[in-house]
Formats: structure tokens, sequence, C-alpha cells
């Protein structure tokens, strides 16, 4: 069975929890796939980009570069599914062969949690709030930067949160 060490795409290199590595065999011809659980902020980077030069370096030593297409598969955890197609599957004779007729496919996200890939890579959103506020606080508000109204509010938040899970 072939490991994957490391992937780099676009010459940055991103945190993989957990992939699988195959050949898959359909009508349409030979693909080499990579599926990779990564964070939400990975996700959200390459979503709308339909090719990316990839580096993957296996435990073996060995190193695959190659322009790849993405799909995001939707679902439970934050994954890619990076593809290109093969003409000569010579040097692939040790990676998984998957059938499009099969009914085995590789589940990664077995003992993994969205949590857990927080803990490494947390994903920021922008989000507006509509509040009605006594005036000096609206004032007081205004002045502030957005930086630190950032960290005022997250902090805020989880000691609010702290404060209800111990209720």
């Amino acid at each position: 069975m072939v490991v994957v060490k490391s992937v780099t795409i676009d010459g940055e290199s991103i945190y993989v929890f957990r992939n699988a590595v195959y050949i898959f065999e359909s009508s349409s011809g030979i693909t080499l796939e990579l599926n990779l659980i990564v964070s939400e902020v990975v996700v959200k980077k390459y979503k709308n980009v339909e090719n990316l030069i990839v580096e993957i370096e296996f435990e073996d030593g060995r190193i695959i570069n190659s322009i790849m297409h993405v799909k995001i598969l939707s679902g439970g955890l934050p994954q890619l599914n990076l593809f290109c197609e093969l003409d000569d599957i010579q040097d692939y004779q040790d990676f998984d062969r998957v059938n499009e007729n099969d009914s085995w496919f590789p589940n990664i996200e077995d003992g993994i949690t969205i949590e857990e890939i927080r803990k490494v890579e947390m994903p920021n959103e922008d989000v507006g709030l509509k509040l009605n506020l006594p005036i000096d606080q609206v004032e007081w508000l205004k002045k502030q930067k957005k930086k630190s109204l950032n960290e005022i509010f997250q902090e805020m938040i989880y000691e609010f949160l702290e404060k209800q899970e111990s209720k």
C-alpha cells in the first residue's frame, strides 16, 4: 500500500488530516485520484479553482508532480478530490485500485471530527450584526478598530460559551 507523506499545492505545503491515493478505473479511462481531508480554510481557498500544480511525496521517497483537476467533495468533513488522467499505469502497480462498479471505496472520514480539524486551523467568517443599542454604546463601537472589535467579540463569546457549558 502506498502512503502519502506530504502534499504541496501550487508550491504551498498543506496540512492533510487523512488521505487516500488510488487508481480509479472507469469506462471513460484511468485516473490517479487523491482524496484529502483538509481544513475548511484550504477548501475555501481552492473551491473555485479548476486545475492545480500538485506535488505528492510518498513515504517510499517517490514524488509525483502533476497538474490535477479539483473537485470539492460535499457532505461530512472538508475534502478535496484531486485527480489526473493516466496513460501508462506501469509506475502505479502498488496503488490501490477502485473500479466504478466496485462497492468498496476508501473512507477517510472515520475517526476524525470537525472539532479536531478546527484545532489545527480555525476558519474565520465575516458576519454582520443588526443591533439596537444605546447611543453611547454605538458611539463607542464606531470609534473602535475592526481588529479590536474582533478580539473583544471573540473573547466575549468564548467566555459566554464556557459559562453555558458549565451550567
